[in-house]
């Protein structure tokens, strides 16, 4: 079973999450601590609960997620997996932040490309990539069906969706991404957005103005 630990990081409030199993190993999902204090934080509760990074994932390439990538690629010697389409905005990253008035480390190269469908497996469990562009070209959701569990990233909030006005977004593609894609998984599953509160799929469906 995957355990779900959450960090808020800088001053976007990206989710970073951390999935893990009783065996030890984890999975760092959009590792936005670009500041020295939550990048320790993080750091911390990986070590003391001797956890074994397997890989860091990016949802997509956005700088305010994936700026501690370099962080923790160089604590935890683990490999940086993301969608190929968004590799550009991760090479243009630091450029980017730059534009918004922030600075974050150069991060590394991606040792792979998460393409649609690809599995994860982590401890007893089994993650799949779901694609769901609109937001970014690459934007990619972590499904696990056996824990009821959605790592949407920026594609899906509680109550919203994520832009479409950034470069490569598509509101078109984006929602009819998450209407056939997203809402026909069981109402029951938990969904993780990269900004803010937890929701479901039955609540979207039923409530989120962008869907209806």
């Amino acid at each position: 079973m995957i355990n779900i630990k959450s960090f808020v990081c800088n001053e976007m409030g990206v989710n970073a999450l951390l999935l893990y199993e009783n065996n030890g190993q984890c999975v760092i999902v959009d590792p936005g601590c670009w500041d020295e204090g939550p990048c320790n934080v993080l750091k911390d509760f990986i070590n003391k609960g001797s956890l074994n990074p397997v890989c860091v994932i990016n949802t997509h390439g956005h700088f305010d997620h994936i700026a501690g990538n370099a962080f923790i690629k160089n604590e935890f010697n683990c490999p940086v997996w993301i969608h190929r389409d968004d590799l550009f905005l991760l090479e243009r990253a630091e450029e980017i932040a730059g534009m918004f008035g922030f600075q974050i480390r150069k991060p590394p190269y991606p040792d792979r490309f998460l393409t649609e469908n690809d599995t994860i497996e982590l401890g007893g469990s089994v993650i799949r990539i779901i694609l769901v562009p609109g937001h970014s070209p690459g934007s990619i959701c972590l499904y696990s069906e056996s824990d009821k569990l959605l790592i949407c990233g920026d594609v899906l909030f509680n109550g919203g969706i994520g832009r479409t006005d950034l470069f490569g977004g598509d509101y078109g593609t984006l929602v009819s991404g998450i209407r056939n894609k997203l809402l026909v998984l069981p109402r029951d599953t938990v969904v993780y957005p990269g900004h803010g509160p937890v929701t479901t799929i039955g609540q979207e469906h039923d409530t989120n103005p962008f869907l209806k």
